[in-house]
This record gives structure tokens, C-alpha cells and sequence, in this order.
């Protein structure tokens, strides 16, 4: 694929994730933050938040599991889940966090499960869309091109 074909076929891809609403105005305002003096603070924030996710994912699965149910621990999990996704304007994951912690709010226990499921659905999109995202990017580099 030559160089041309890969920017539109990511300027195509950034555009689909906007319009399915996979992301929001917050991730374009963190591309900007990226120049030639850190030419990967995008992957490196975005990869982070990865991390950061993963393990508030894990704590939640385990909190739920729990006999005793700490909706307040919970929801300081989902909260911050909720804020990293904001962050870089995984826009899904945020919406899912909001309607996570009301069910915090409630105590209701089913609904926090299938909140947690789908939140981590919306992860999991998320992350796949944002790493196919960097691929891209990463070969029109290689191609001798620029974002």
C-alpha cells in the first residue's frame, strides 16, 4: 500500500472511531499536546491507560465476587476508571462508568455486574480500535510519511 493510501485509510479509520463514538474531542486535544520533542505521548498516555484500566477491571471482578459487597470501593474504581477514560476521550468506556456508579448508588449488585461486563466490553473495543489506530500510524512512518 503506498504511502497516500495509508494516511486516508487512517484519516478514514480516526473518522469511524469519532463517528461510532468510540472517541471524543478530548483525544484530539491529547494529540495536539504531541510534538517532535515526544513524538509518542499519544501511544504512551493511551498505553497507560491500558495498564491503569486492566488493573481497576481485575480489582472490580474481584470486588463483585466478594461476599460482602464494598460499594464504596467500587465505586472509587469506577470512578477512577471513569476519570483515565475521560482523560484520553474513550468516550464509551466514560459512559458505561457513569451508569456503573449509579447502580454503585442503588447497591444493586446485579446491575454493577452487568455494568462491569460492559464496561469491559467497551475496553476491549476500545483498546483494539486504538492499537489497530497505532499500526496505522506506525506504517505510515515507516513509509517516510507524518500523521
Amino acid at each position: 500500500m503506498d504511502l497516500v493510501q495509508l494516511q486516508r485509510q487512517f484519516v478514514d479509520y480516526t473518522t469511524s472511531l469519532f463517528n461510532e463514538g468510540f472517541l471524543d474531542d478530548q483525544f484530539n486535544q491529547l494529540q495536539q499536546l504531541q510534538d517532535e520533542s515526544n513524538p509518542d505521548f499519544v501511544v504512551e498516555v493511551v498505553s497507560l491507560f491500558f495498564e491503569d484500566s486492566e488493573r481497576h477491571l481485575n480489582e472490580l471482578t474481584q470486588s463483585l465476587e466478594q461476599q460482602n459487597i464494598d460499594f464504596k470501593r467500587i465505586d472509587a474504581h469506577v470512578h477512577q476508571l471513569k476519570g483515565s477514560s475521560s482523560s484520553i476521550g474513550a468516550q464509551r468506556v466514560q459512559k458505561e462508568c457513569i451508569n456503573f456508579r449509579g447502580y454503585c448508588e442503588e447497591k444493586n449488585i446485579e446491575g454493577c455486574r452487568k455494568c462491569l461486563q460492559q464496561v469491559k466490553h467497551e475496553y476491549v473495543l476500545v483498546k483494539n480500535k486504538l492499537e489497530t489506530l497505532f499500526k496505522l500510524e506506525q506504517q505510515i512512518i515507516a513509509a517516510g510519511g507524518s500523521i
